[in-house]
């Protein structure tokens, strides 16, 4: 296929893959199923709410803020979906939500009509909610992505059903499966500049959210922490400090229920979030060029795509581990003064580095595992630029750096299993 076409193809990927998302997007994902069932009823006589999530969304929406609504977890997700979610928003869907709404979702709540269970579905991302009013009943279902709507019924009428596989994913699969990071590189850096400059709004959201997780306590409050410490002495007020602290006071403000979108990758921001502070830090420090910082930005988030594409959508994996190697590419091209080969090394250094951080679960300790995934990003960063890296005769890590992810991908999706189960069967007695 020729290169322009191909690039031009792994923009519109980007553009699908790299969204503003408001929230923890696992809940997001059952609100907005809510908010969708409700445009086909009069939200104000909903009588009650049932819902079902897969195994996975269950684990990453039990412990995770719902903005602007103080509560934790999916029944005030769907709640507030139903009550106050804009249909048409996408994960965007509470940024209109009003006290008033709030307050009436958790009236639903405190009358104990809202219930959500696991679903018998064996796809990482369902959500489904059945909403109840005056009568009538609205199911909405979404299946493979956090907005992928695939069927919704009034009353046990279809109104919408879905293909099986949207051209958008069976676009992802075609165009991603078969790159490679020096291809991903090369079309970061040689790409015309006005084709990818939208990706420097990540830089504009997360960062703000980043600023906003440093004015105010949200979560565990890891960055106001560490950034108290580099006043004290304990801590360096050093490069990598600032790539650790402002990517993670980010992190902070998202999982602590802060109303600002972040700009997500692969359908979570934390990733959004990984992929794009620790670049921005970089290009912060080195007075980078606004072209640069898009470039750096744009290999970070192709990279950290192409590497989530050897994964299911929601594993045993922490994610935000791999979006850190999209960050370490984008910083190491930064440093590394537009060189390929420390992209290369630095990724394989993380493999054999960071390969076992486990996901338990959307909470506030996902701000402990994105400063400690950028923290080995940097560190990793630092050894290609000596031209040190994880050799090909350790561990997983081989000679090629497509060869060492494939292997990352495999342990992911067969091994790691095992342990997913084992981690969402530890969670689901805290229920």
């Amino acid at each position: 296929m020729e290169q322009q076409v191909v690039w031009q193809e792994l923009i519109e990927l980007v553009k699908h893959e790299v969204l503003p998302a408001l929230g923890c997007t696992e809940p997001i994902s059952l609100a907005l199923a809510s908010a969708v069932a409700t445009k086909y009823i009069d939200r104000n006589s909903i009588s009650h709410i049932d819902a079902y999530v897969s195994p996975n969304l269950m684990k990453n929406g039990m412990a995770v803020t719902v903005p602007g609504t103080g509560m934790v977890g999916l029944p005030i997700a769907a709640a507030i979906g139903a009550i106050g979610g804009d249909a048409e928003a996408g994960l965007e869907v509470l940024n209109k939500i009003t006290p008033k709404q709030i307050n009436q979702a958790k009236a639903l709540l405190k009358e104990q009509k809202v219930s959500v269970q696991i679903a018998n579905n064996n796809t990482a991302i369902y959500s489904e909610a059945n909403i109840y009013a005056k009568g009538d009943h609205i199911r909405v279902c979404i299946e493979s992505s956090h907005t992928n709507i695939i069927l919704i019924e009034k009353n046990g009428e279809v109104i919408f059903k879905a293909d099986n596989k949207t051209q958008k994913e069976s676009k992802k699969e075609s165009i991603i499966t078969h790159m490679s990071v020096k291809q991903i590189y090369e079309f970061a850096t040689q790409s015309n500049f006005d084709d990818i400059k939208f990706i420097l709004l990540s830089a504009e959201l997360n960062d703000a959210l980043s600023q906003e997780g440093l004015r105010r306590e949200y979560g565990l409050r890891i960055a106001a922490t560490l950034h108290k410490q580099t006043k004290t002495g304990l801590l360096a007020d050093d490069l990598l400090s600032k790539v650790i602290i402002r990517t993670t006071a980010a992190s902070d403000a998202r999982m602590g229920g802060a109303t600002l979108p972040a700009m997500s990758n692969s359908g979570s921001g934390n990733q959004g979030i990984t992929a794009t502070m620790p670049v921005v830090v970089v290009a912060d420090y080195l007075k980078s060029t606004t072209e640069q910082l898009a470039r750096a930005l744009i290999l970070s988030h192709t990279i950290a795509i192409y590497i989530h594409s050897k994964f299911p959508p929601l594993s045993a994996l922490c994610a935000a581990s791999t979006a850190a190697m999209g960050s370490a590419a984008g910083m190491a091209w930064l440093l590394g003064k537009g060189q390929y080969e420390p992209v290369d090394m630095a990724i394989c250094s993380m493999i054999g580095d960071l390969s076992g951080i486990i996901c338990d679960g959307a909470s506030n300790s996902c701000a402990m595992k994105v400063s400690t995934s950028v923290s080995s990003s940097f560190k990793a960063v630092l050894m290609a630029l000596n031209r040190i890296r994880v050799t090909g005769k350790e561990g997983i890590v081989c000679d090629s750096v497509e060869a060492s992810i494939n292997n990352l991908g495999a342990i992911v999706s067969k091994s790691m299993k095992t342990t997913d189960t084992q981690i969402i069967d530890i969670m689901s007695h805290k229920i």
